[in-house]
C-alpha cells in the first residue's frame, strides 16, 4: 500500500500531489499508478480532491487526475508510470 501523509491545508508547493475528483475513473487509475511507484521508490505523496478545495477547483478543474511535483504540474489525465518514474529519479 502506498505511503500518504497529510501536509498543512492548502499547500501544493511540495511533495508529491494527486489532485482527483470523486467518481473519477482517470483517478482512480491514476492513484493506483502514483500508489505503486512511489511504494517501489520510497517517496510519499498525498492525494487532494478538487472538492475539497475552491483553488485546485479553479486551476484543475477541467484537468484531474493531476500530479504535481513541488507546486509543478507534471501530468494529467493520464499518469505514465515510465514518465513518473523518470521524474521521481
Amino acid at each position: 500500500m502506498s505511503e500518504q501523509t497529510q501536509p498543512p491545508a492548502g499547500d501544493w508547493t511540495s511533495g508529491l500531489v494527486l489532485v482527483t475528483r470523486p467518481d473519477c475513473h482517470l483517478c482512480e487509475a491514476a492513484r493506483e499508478t502514483v500508489g505503486r511507484v512511489a511504494g517501489e521508490l520510497g517517496v510519499s505523496w498525498r492525494e487532494e480532491s478538487v472538492t475539497d478545495h475552491a483553488e485546485l477547483l479553479q486551476r484543475f478543474s477541467e484537468e484531474v487526475p493531476v500530479l504535481l511535483l513541488d507546486g509543478v504540474q507534471r501530468d494529467f489525465w493520464t499518469i505514465e508510470e515510465a514518465r513518473l518514474r523518470r521524474l521521481l529519479a
